[in-house]
């Protein structure tokens, strides 16, 4: 029998050891076919800044990176300079996707002999970059399909990002976001995962999404969320669930070829402000049926945006008991149909818009059905 979504409130505080500490995500680098083209995307379209980069100039023979800044959310985007490359072969299997997912940390030596003594698989045991800025302790461990976690300890940094890297003056972002508020993951096996980040990362299981509510006429998924406790780092992790057709899950495993990040989610101030202007930009959004907002207030209440602005701009909103939030979401950024973004404003609520799942999953629907894919 299908069950409705369950909230699970997050571990109370001090109930268990945190035995891993984190400040917060440090930064995504995306591997990309083309770097310099991506980053002027994101730079255009999306209003970030370049901070730092890294490649023939700096001495790099295999590699090039640009870093981005908007607000508190970084990202890098790193291309290959040859064709043999561990990066050219991950592009060719992907597309444009998340690599690395880093975590900021106290001690990264610490997080890394924490998670490799609680099962994780150690990719890169610790190691110290350094320049005149500073230095920086990392550690990387393997997480889901290819993506991997880098513990990053940059208190004693004062650089840009890292070192070999050299700073950009990027004159300044556009003010449309704040932080990174999660990033959600599509795997073949849920539970796997969960289990992997409770016991690994000393995560807690914050939300389950399950049985009707989150699924459409066609198909169907599960989720849960995870994260540090201290809403720090929030990870959503989605499997496919069966359905009479296929689900988004599935399309995006098949046409990125495994597990990886599946969105961004952007925390911003001023949602209305930022989906107009990125829309100006370019920034292509998924279509909300007017037939949505019809009775949007009696279901959410009331709520600091005018419903004539949501309805223009396709926001959607969802109340629980703590207050409400607003959110949106782009198409996917690449050829494939995999990595998007979300873009979300918070007022109390520390949910993931669990209302909205039907309408965002048709709304889904409709592009694979145009992509021949659903």
């Amino acid at each position: 029998m299908a069950t409705s979504p369950t909230a699970v409130p997050s571990a109370a505080s001090g109930a268990h050891e945190d035995f891993m500490p984190l400040t917060g995500v440090d930064h995504l680098e995306l591997w990309v076919g083309n770097a310099a083209q991506a980053a002027h995307f994101y730079r255009s379209a999306f209003g970030f800044r370049e901070v730092a980069y890294a490649g023939l100039e700096t001495g790099e023979r295999e590699r090039v990176s640009h870093v981005l800044l908007h607000g508190r959310v970084r990202l890098v985007l790193t291309g290959t300079l040859r064709g043999d490359t561990e990066i050219a072969r991950h592009h060719a299997a992907h597309g444009d996707g998340v690599k690395v997912l880093a975590l900021g940390v106290p001690d990264a030596d610490r997080a890394y002999r924490e998670a490799v003594a609680r099962g994780a698989r150690g990719v890169r045991d610790p190691w110290t970059a350094e320049d005149g800025d500073g230095a920086v302790r990392l550690a990387q461990i393997a997480t889901y399909g290819e993506t991997v976690h880098t513990f990053v300890d940059r208190t004693d940094y004062r650089g840009a990002f890292l070192p070999g890297y050299r700073t950009v003056d990027g004159q300044h972002d556009l003010g449309l976001f704040a932080a990174i508020d999660h990033v959600v993951g599509n795997v073949e096996d849920m539970e796997e995962w969960v289990s992997f980040y409770e016991r690994v990362m000393g995560f807690v299981e914050l939300n389950q999404f399950t049985g009707d509510d989150i699924a459409t006429e066609y198909s169907a998924l599960m989720s849960k969320v995870v994260g540090d406790g201290r809403g720090r780092v929030k990870l959503p992790i989605n499997e496919p669930a069966e359905g009479r057709r296929k689900s988004q899950i599935e399309e995006y495993l098949e046409f990125y070829g495994g597990p990886g990040v599946q969105h961004v989610a952007l925390a911003t101030r001023d949602i209305v402000g930022a989906v107009r202007t990125l829309r100006e930009r370019g920034v292509q959004f998924l279509a909300t049926p007017g037939s949505y907002y019809d009775d949007l207030s009696a279901r959410v209440g009331e709520v600091d945006a005018s419903p004539e602005d949501l309805r223009e701009l396709g926001i959607l909103a969802d109340r629980d008991d703590e207050g409400y939030l607003l959110q949106v979401f782009t198409k996917p950024v690449g050829d494939r149909p995999t990595v998007f973004f979300e873009i979300i404003e918070r007022h109390g609520s520390r949910g993931f818009g669990q209302g909205n799942f039907k309408a965002l999953f048709e709304a889904i629907e409709r592009e694979q059905e145009l992509r021949g894919n659903l």
